[in-house]
């Protein structure tokens, strides 16, 4: 994180950490400077860490420094964000902060309640966000000068989705996009945490005019295989896009998005997230099924092409009760292209298609669809089976697969993601379900190879 800042015509580097901890990125970056990696003559740093009982190590870090360096060095126990927004907003009793020639953060992840403190205070300098860690970033880049760096490893699930779409907004209208590392791996380079979505290192630079973007990528904290290109901005972040989803490519090989897809309301197709909600409908859920019962499908009813229903061993209900109660959240029984909402990390895939056959469920005029799955329809009824099996096919392909990982860094496929993608015209993904159709069974390669050959222009 320290070897990514680049900026050094300042005899004077005001330096922020927020959410500093024992200091270990401050002296990161003092390490660089005292190697000769930077040509200060005097380095300020601010060091904000609420956690008190870090500060002894902190002071300790940034004490062997002042020793050897002209390094002078203020360890604040205030809150970042009320600190901030206070300095931001102007607050005649507040402390002003001066502005910063460069900033490093490891900002905390947590969700922020929409009726929080935090939430009303950062409203007060026209910062929207769900997290801590946007917020930290979008506080610490408006403290910086104009010209200032800020790099900070956070979550990538702010590179899409419309709850950080206000966070992307805000520093793209501010700050250029200089340099990202992705690390690929969900659970090597943060083994020692629980994480369930790909870390990046982002370098902005404030009031910049955007040019190309350096990515390099690695698998882990060891960056054996470190992997280095340049992209135009144009591919990181789609000119028409409306949403600003920032796209992160592993690899100048990986396929982009085909901008001159269709969208799912242009072939006339609907995706939903399952209605069932088993919690909200438990009093009506059925261990297996009943006379009075309808199927109730889980991602654990779903193998590749095949549904295995009833599951006894599953441990979820297997049926839903058909009553005026219920009739609402439930579909006629037809063809169907479900897509699981999660994907574990062990999985190939991200996007996990499947169909849904009415000859899978001979005896039902009605099926139940669980919130952990998307449904693709039309309107609320079943799709002609070749297109169902056609939608099937394209989105189990590596093109979508690699084509979704430059915007999406977690484990959650949603409906707005598939939404996000564009598709073939109806006519190509019906006879995509005919070829599918016909043949006895489907691998990767073979669904690859069919992919190819796919032109769908309009």
């Amino acid at each position: 994180m320290a070897g990514l800042f680049d900026r050094e015509i300042t005899s004077t580097c005001r330096l922020l950490d927020a959410g500093a901890g024992i200091g270990s990125l401050s002296a990161a970056f003092l390490e660089r400077w005292a190697a000769g990696g930077f040509d200060f003559q005097r380095v300020e740093v601010d060091a904000f860490e609420i956690d008190t009982s870090l500060h002894p190590y902190l002071s300790q870090t940034l004490n062997q420094y002042s020793k050897q360096l002209n390094v002078v060095s203020a360890i604040r126990g205030d809150d970042f964000i009320h600190a901030a927004v206070d300095s931001l907003s102007r607050n005649f009793f507040a402390e002003t902060l001066s502005p910063y020639t460069h900033v490093i953060l490891n900002p905390p992840y947590k969700k922020i309640r929409s009726n929080s403190a935090y939430r009303l205070a950062l409203r007060r300098v026209g910062i929207e966000t769900v997290n801590l860690y946007p917020a930290f970033v979008a506080l610490a880049l408006s403290l910086l000068e104009d010209y200032g760096q800020l790099v900070a490893i956070i979550p990538r699930s702010f590179c899409n989705g419309p709850y950080y779409r206000p966070f992307r907004q805000y520093i793209l209208q501010r700050a250029a996009i200089r340099k990202m590392h992705l690390f690929a791996s969900r659970n090597k380079a943060f083994q020692d945490d629980a994480v369930l979505q790909e870390n990046l290192i982002v370098m902005l630079e404030r009031s910049a005019v955007q040019d190309k973007v350096l990515i390099t990528t690695s698998t882990d904290d060891s960056f054996s295989d470190l992997a280095t290109y340049e992209y135009a901005f144009d591919q990181i972040v789609f000119p028409d896009d409306p949403e600003q989803f920032i796209h992160v490519p592993t690899s100048p090989q990986q396929k982009a998005p085909n901008p001159n897809g269709y969208t799912l309301e242009e072939i006339n197709i609907q995706v939903s997230t399952g209605p069932v909600v088993d919690f909200r409908l438990k009093a009506y859920l059925r261990d297996m099924p009943e006379e009075d019962t309808v199927p109730l499908l889980y991602p654990g009813h779903f193998s590749d092409w095949t549904i295995d229903w009833p599951k006894p061993e599953l441990k979820k209900p297997n049926a839903i009760q058909h009553r005026l109660e219920t009739e609402k959240w439930l579909y006629p029984n037809g063809f169907y292209c479900v897509v699981r909402r999660f994907s574990s990390k062990e999985e190939r895939r991200r996007v996990i298609a499947s169909v849904v056959r009415p000859s899978d469920f001979p005896d039902t005029a009605l099926l139940g669809f669980e919130n952990h799955l998307n449904v693709f329809h039309q309107n609320k009824q079943g799709l002609p089976k070749a297109l169902a099996y056609g939608l099937a096919v394209f989105l189990n392909s590596t093109f979508v697969d690699e084509s979704f990982r430059r915007f999406n860094g977690h484990t959650q496929v949603n409906a707005t993601d598939l939404r996000r993608i564009t598709y073939p015209n109806k006519a190509i993904l019906i006879a995509l379900g005919e070829w599918a159709m016909r043949r006895r069974s489907l691998n990767q390669s073979l669904i690859d190879e069919q992919m190819e050959n796919l032109k769908y222009d309009k």
